[in-house]
């Protein structure tokens, strides 16, 4: 087995249930981290954790929707009386509903997304950073290329994401004096999309418009994807934080090219 990066650490998942999420969780129990498994009831975090085990690893789930606040407690408390402790925090809970003009999306939708993607990410940080102070520990949340440069027909998806890039660079200008480091990972497109209940295939002409613009003309999978979070989630990355990592192939005419 390759050098352990994550030996003694332990981390919470949201949203790790499938797809990018499960690929994180099985990475960082790889890696040697002791891992709490987060999706919502009825997601198979069981089955999550219950493969690491067998692999293993170190893990255990929590079954609750973080963005509910006595929930989002509870996921940080099972990690805290179960392991004592609290390294990583994996902002990964998200939602994602097809594509719309602006003028047709739905308000209700609109409000989910910003419900699971905005108000998970900000009360778990919220309530892990008592214990992240005392570990010197980081948070890597889960942010977009659309949420970067813009994306028609996702406006409401980048706008959660883009504002999960502001809070993150907000926790790491503010909570560098404690030693955490809070970073982003945006990727473009996986092989798989983000769905708070599970993982729902991206939309044919969303991944279609999506793949063609990157330069490598590929989808990642979420295996791929993984190992960013877990070079973020190490020591190796000390000197690194309040970056968004893009993870989108150079996509075509975006800004950060």
């Amino acid at each position: 087995m390759a050098e352990q990066r994550l030996s003694g650490k332990v981390a919470i998942i949201t949203g790790a249930s499938s797809g990018i999420g499960e690929a994180i969780a099985n990475k960082f129990a790889h890696e040697g981290a002791a891992v709490v498994v987060n999706g919502l009831p009825g997601n198979p975090v069981f089955d999550v954790a219950s493969a690491i085990e067998r692999r293993g690893g170190t893990a255990t789930y929590f079954e609750g929707d973080v963005a509910e606040e006595t929930e989002a407690q509870e996921c940080i408390q099972v990690a805290i009386k179960m392991f004592g402790k609290l390294n990583v925090l994996v902002n990964n809970a998200g939602y994602f509903d097809g594509m719309e003009e602006t003028q047709n999306f739905p308000i209700a939708t609109f409000d989910r997304l910003m419900w699971t993607n905005v108000r998970s990410t900000f009360l778990m940080t919220k309530y892990a950073l008592p214990h992240l102070q005392k570990t010197q520990g980081n948070i890597i949340s889960t942010g977009s290329q659309a949420g970067f440069s813009g994306l028609a027909y996702f406006t409401p998806y980048g706008a959660s994401k883009a504002a999960i890039h502001a809070f993150m660079k907000g926790v790491a200008a503010e909570q560098g004096r404690y030693g955490i480091r809070a970073n982003c990972v945006c990727p473009v497109s996986t092989d798989n999309a983000l769905a708070n209940e599970g993982t729902i295939p991206l939309e044919r002409r969303a991944a279609g418009t999506v793949i063609g613009e990157t330069r490598l003309i590929r989808q990642d999978s979420p295996e791929e994807i993984a190992n960013i979070y877990a070079f973020l989630a190490s020591d190796e990355a000390r000197s690194v934080t309040g970056e968004l990592w893009f993870a989108d192939g150079n996509v075509v005419n975006s800004k950060h090219n």
